[in-house]
């Protein structure tokens, strides 16, 4: 999504993903122990952001670390569409993100 700030995109689908994110975890989990760091790692950007919410923290090693995680977002064949689903919003965040930090370093 073109002109999406982060704080609309993370607004719009952390609802979602909140609720998401444990489930996928629980049910895939076992077979995809990696799923257990993306957790891990959502969880510390929500910690981030509710730390101060007035301002976009510095989020760009925790992408690094979901992108390198799960290989770019790449979904596994033997998943459901819900875990299809977290991958496709946390790469929409992702992508909002890197579009917002590279706006600010283009103005500084």
């Amino acid at each position: 999504m073109t002109n999406t700030t982060f704080t609309e995109a993370y607004n719009r689908l952390h609802p979602t993903l909140k609720q998401y994110i444990p489930v996928v975890d629980r049910v895939h989990g076992p077979h995809h122990p990696e799923f257990h760091d993306v957790r891990a790692i959502y969880e510390k950007i929500i910690a981030k952001i509710e730390a101060n919410p007035a301002e976009t923290p510095d989020l760009t090693e925790e992408f690094s670390k979901l992108r390198a995680i799960s290989d770019n977002y790449a979904v596994p064949g033997d998943v459901c569409e819900t875990y299809e689903a977290v991958y496709n919003m946390l790469s929409e965040l992702d992508s909002a993100y890197m579009s917002q930090a590279a706006t600010m370093i283009r103005k500084q």
